[in-house]
């Protein structure tokens, strides 16, 4: 959430900046100032009724000893009348607030200043070149879902039948696999300082609320049933970010990293037609998540970091993969800035996305009221990132398709074969 006060100090660059991202966006920054302006018109009125409420009550005892009963019981009632006005100037500035919150609410964060500016990812440059060599093949390289089927380790067609489109089930070397990836990604995060967590995958609406899901986001988060309302994850963020929205962080515990796995729940309704062949963009999917929370002024450091971070997995499995930064129209809704890295894919003859980490600053922490006490015991709002370390499926995909062989196996990568057991995947006979 933008911060009331800087928008009405800085209108014009908040809705420059704003406009980056869409040009439309300045509208409702206008809405937002409207609001806030009637607002505070009815606040005026509430002090000064207040302020002449308390004048007169402390007076009254002076005008009865003055100027008699009669005079003191008429200015008891004028002071009736101002608690009146002031009750119902006061019930106006409720659904002001309400306005003026739910205007915030919907949006998106300021993006930073020195970001690439564009419209979509065809506008995202190239920020680290690829440095582990492409495969090469003396064949024509199949599609992970076409080489998991062949293998019998992927079964669409029987996840179809369970849950419909967009699901995946994993048999046997396949199930294994998965279960070998996320281990090996959380044990890689762990010896760099991330604490482990294992979090609900079901949470309260506030708490999407406090990563910036909702309410824009809603038609893609699958809502349960009943009260109080709850919703399955989209990503471990939401849970590892508000983990720590009950208490005052102490400035020494920063900054926090955290790593987990969960499954995620997607209904992907923006997307509906695209990519709907394998692994790349199903419904429920696996994801190793980092979040950090910083000081302020570390933030874009630990942005720096928690890439490198995400770059290990792929480097240790010898995946090529190259680092974007997404430009001002392409980056997340709670992002100031974020850099997405993109793993080759052969089938495709390109790169895909496998991670994108991200620095919210203050967005998410505002939204959530996220502070730490500093130094001088004044509270402030952490900055709070977020990133894959990895997407799971994807990475699974990624080695399927790098790794496949002219017989149909796949060759497991060195960093794997401990968690997996065995150097190779191959059709049963």
């Amino acid at each position: 959430m933008l911060d009331i006060k800087y928008i009405v100090a800085n209108p014009e660059e908040v809705k420059k900046r704003l406009s980056l991202r869409k040009p439309e966006l300045a509208v409702q920054i206008d809405g937002v100032l409207e609001k806030y302006s009637a607002y505070k018109t009815v606040l005026a009125r509430v002090e000064e009724l207040r302020a002449k409420r308390n004048e007169m009550s402390k007076s009254i005892g002076k005008i009865k000893k003055e100027q008699g009963d009669d005079a003191a019981k008429e200015a008891m009632a004028q002071v009736g009348k101002l608690k009146e006005e002031m009750a119902v100037k006061e019930a106006e500035m409720e659904p002001l607030k309400k306005e003026i919150n739910d205007l915030l609410l919907s949006i998106p964060n300021l993006p930073n200043e020195h970001i690439p500016v564009g419209v979509s990812d065809a506008d995202n440059p190239e920020y680290l070149p690829c440095t582990i060599p492409l495969p090469k093949f003396n064949f024509k390289p199949l599609d992970h879902q076409a080489v998991g089927e062949k293998l019998g380790i992927l079964d669409f067609e029987a996840a179809a039948a369970l849950s419909g489109s967009r699901f995946a089930l994993f048999k046997g070397d396949g199930a294994r696999l998965e279960r070998a990836i996320i281990s090996f990604m959380l044990d890689m995060h762990a010896k760099k300082g991330y604490t482990e967590i294992l979090p609900p995958v079901i949470v309260n609406e506030d708490i999407l609320i406090g990563t910036g899901q909702l309410p824009k986001f809603r038609e893609d988060m699958y809502e349960l049933v009943g009260e109080p309302k709850q919703f399955l994850i989209s990503t471990a963020e939401i849970p590892l970010t508000n983990l720590n929205r009950i208490r005052v962080i102490p400035e020494a515990e920063l900054p926090i990293k955290l790593t987990a796995y969960s499954p995620c729940f997607r209904k992907e309704s923006g997307t509906y037609g695209k990519d709907t062949r394998g692994l790349i963009r199903n419904h429920q999917f696996d994801k190793v998540e980092l979040v950090m929370l910083s000081k302020p002024e570390h933030s874009y450091q630990m942005l720096e970091i928690m890439v490198s971070d995400a770059q290990e997995i792929l480097k240790e499995l010898g995946l090529p993969y190259h680092v974007v930064e997404l430009c001002s129209g392409d980056i997340g809704f709670s992002s100031a800035k974020t850099y997405d890295i993109e793993v080759w894919m052969p089938s495709e003859n390109r790169f895909r996305e496998i991670s994108s980490c991200s620095n919210c600053l203050d967005f998410q922490a505002r939204r959530m009221g996220l502070r730490y006490k500093n130094a001088q015991g004044k509270q402030e709002y952490v900055h709070t990132l977020n990133g894959s370390g990895l997407a799971v499926g994807r990475t699974f995909a990624a080695i399927l398709e790098n790794f496949q062989q002219a017989d149909g196996s796949v060759i497991i990568p060195p960093a794997l074969r401990p968690y997996f057991g065995k150097d190779k995947i191959e059709a049963k006979k």
